[in-house]
């Protein structure tokens, strides 16, 4: 029937059959051909995306770092600020009263004490005066007034005080 439209041969028929496979054939090529270069395209883009994105998580991680930074500072200083508010209010009753270790030690060495008299003097131990010199602890905001009263004294009144 095939050879009848075609001309009636066989070689002609066996042409018609094989052109028509080998069309097929160069469809599928184009066919294949054409999705390796989408392919190829959207791996490039995609490369780029994943870049970006690799991009994005690093500064996320260096952003976060900095966040768990500035929290920890912030509650550094409110744990400083908490406990200059409670000072606060015991000072602001009377006279502003400062303390400095090395100023509270020259003060024991200018009067010719040891740290157990001066720890006498102010009704504390006298672990707390080593304790205070060094820098290790800071007096009370109610020890603040006894010890500018031994700042105002001489050696004669402290031995005085002492000897009582």
């Amino acid at each position: 029937m095939l050879n009848a439209f075609v001309g009636g041969s066989v070689y002609d028929s066996a042409l018609l059959i094989w052109s028509v496979k080998h069309m097929s054939t160069f469809a599928e090529q184009l066919k294949n051909e054409i999705a390796r270069l989408a392919k190829k395209e959207v791996r490039a883009e995609t490369k780029q995306l994943k870049q970006f994105a690799a991009q994005q998580r690093s500064e996320n991680a260096l952003l976060k770092r900095r966040v768990l930074d500035l929290e920890s500072a912030l509650k550094r200083l409110g744990k400083a600020q908490a406990t200059v508010s409670v000072a606060q209010p015991e000072t602001e009753a009377g006279p502003s009263l400062r303390f400095r270790a090395g100023g509270f030690a020259s003060l024991r060495k200018k009067l010719d004490l040891t740290a157990a008299e001066m720890a006498k003097l102010l009704n504390v131990s006298a672990q707390s005066v080593y304790h205070w010199e060094i820098g290790k602890s800071r007096p009370r905001a109610s020890q603040l007034p006894a010890i500018s009263a031994v700042r105002k004294m001489g050696k004669k009144e402290v031995a005085e005080r002492l000897a009582a």
